[in-house]
C-alpha cells in the first residue's frame, strides 16, 4: 500500500461510520468503473486498429481536407 493511500485511510478512520461508508462506496464504484473501462478498451483494439487504418488510407488517398478548429 502506498504512503498516500495509508494516509487517506488513516484520516478516514477518524470520520463517522456513515462518512466512511460513503467514501468507501465512492472508491468501490471508481474501481468498478476503471475495471469496466479497461475491459471495454481491451475488447475494442481490433475496431480501433481498423478505424486507424481507414483514416490512414483516407489521408493517403486524398479523401480528407484540412480544417481549422473553428471550422469543425
Amino acid at each position: 500500500m502506498t504512503k498516500l493511500l495509508e494516509s487517506a485511510i488513516s484520516r478516514m478512520k477518524s470520520l463517522p461510520e456513515e462518512e466512511q461508508d460513503g467514501i468507501a462506496q465512492i472508491i468501490l464504484e471508481e474501481l468498478d468503473d476503471e475495471k469496466q473501462w479497461n475491459e471495454q478498451f481491451a475488447r475494442s483494439q481490433d475496431k480501433l486498429a481498423a478505424m486507424a487504418k481507414k483514416v490512414k488510407d483516407d489521408i493517403a488517398g486524398g479523401r480528407t481536407t484540412k480544417a481549422a478548429w473553428d471550422e469543425l
